[in-house]
């Protein structure tokens, strides 16, 4: 599966920005979906990440409360909606789809997005 993040942008601090994971492939519906981010110097860190149904989610403890994330198997679509957002929210942020694995380890995912950039000004 080939993925394409996008809705990255600038906001103030307490703000909102919801991205979007456009998914290639008819097997869409066979990967479990994560979103990760990541900041200069720090490694890939997992944000949220969706079963191969909606219905089970996790969340980084950092972002609970705050983000949703969802999918739409019928259009191959992921999202993170992202509210109150933080200076520390700030990074390049990776959607990956995975088959198998821990749905919080990196290496578990085999497909990833191309990143979408989030800025957040306090």
């Amino acid at each position: 599966v080939q993925l394409q993040a996008s809705g990255g942008g600038s906001v103030q601090a307490g703000g909102s920005l919801r991205l979007s994971c456009a998914a290639s492939g008819r097997t869409f519906s066979s990967y479990a979906m994560g979103w990760f981010r990541q900041t200069p110097g720090k490694e890939r860190e997992f944000v949220a990440a969706v079963g191969w149904s909606a219905s089970i989610t996790y969340y980084a403890d950092s972002v609970k409360g705050r983000f949703t994330i969802s999918r739409d198997n019928a259009n191959n679509m992921v999202y993170l909606q992202m509210n109150s957002l933080k200076p520390e929210d700030m990074a390049v942020y990776y959607c990956a789809a995975r088959r198998g694995g821990t749905y919080n380890y990196m290496r578990s995912y085999e497909s990833w997005g191309q990143g979408t950039l989030v800025t957040v000004s306090s």
